[in-house]
């Protein structure tokens, strides 16, 4: 029985010698160990405690390197939310996929060719920009370019002017929103205006807005603008107002 036990105890000796590098390393399966904790092979784990609540916690992940082994290392809840909604730029800490501008001043309606419905966008510009990187909006056709494929909050509000003839309502004109994938242009939402009569002055004061969720591809430009847009007179486009928002909520 000694004898065994010090056979056992021998192997293991030298099992352990020869896994351990001169940096103090130990390799299990390797002679040449590159960490700490080496490990050329599968891993289990028996039994795991439950984490009470997420924060103040990591999460182990393995990455792969281009020799082909596996680097353990521990990264923040926060960065697996970051990956889900999109990259987030480093230097303000806003999602990349942000963007969001208000038109006060100077607002008119492009004619960019025939499009859905009598689509017409609002010129809004980088001028323009409340929020979000210049680089996803183009002035060139006055879309915001979305930058990953996902699921998108988007919200457009325009109020025409101060007043609207009611007799024009019967055209329901309206607010709209175009998404042009691939070179076709497909209007994807849409709302007529909303009007109060204000009896005496025989004016109707409409305001509108689209408030949804949206899937969209990578490369889509998204266009904001009025449908049935020929029925509105051009003087009252300079004191119209106008605005949107959009972000990337998951993938």
């Amino acid at each position: 029985m000694k004898t065994k036990f010090y056979s056992a105890f021998l192997a293991l000796m030298t099992i352990s010698s020869s896994a351990q590098s001169q940096t103090g390393w130990v390799g299990i399966s390797t002679p040449n160990p590159h960490a700490n904790l080496d490990v050329n092979g599968t891993m289990k784990i028996r039994q795991t405690p439950v984490a009470p609540a997420l924060p103040g916690y990591q999460i182990l992940a393995v990455n792969l390197n281009t020799g082909g082994d596996f680097q353990v290392a521990q990264i923040t809840p926060q960065l697996i939310s970051d990956y889900v909604i999109g990259q987030v730029n480093t230097t303000n800490g806003i999602s990349t996929s942000v963007y969001a501008a208000r038109k006060t001043s100077g607002l008119s309606l492009i004619n960019v060719g025939v499009l859905p419905s009598g689509f017409r966008p609002v010129n809004f510009s980088t001028t323009e920009r409340k929020l979000g990187l210049e680089s996803l909006f183009s002035d060139t056709d006055y879309t915001y370019i979305v930058p990953t494929h996902g699921v998108y909050a988007v919200g457009f509000s325009f109020r025409y002017g101060t007043g609207l003839q009611a007799a024009l309502l019967s055209s329901s004109p309206g607010v709209g929103i175009l998404r042009t994938r691939a070179g076709a242009s497909t209007l994807i939402d849409n709302r007529t205006f909303n009007g109060a009569n204000l009896g005496l002055l025989s004016l109707t004061i409409s305001e509108s807005s689209i408030n949804n969720l949206f899937t969209f591809q990578a490369g889509d430009k998204i266009s904001f603008g009025i449908t049935r847009a020929s029925v509105l007179e051009v003087g009252a486009l300079g004191s119209s107002i106008s605005s949107f928002y959009i972000y990337k909520v998951s993938n």
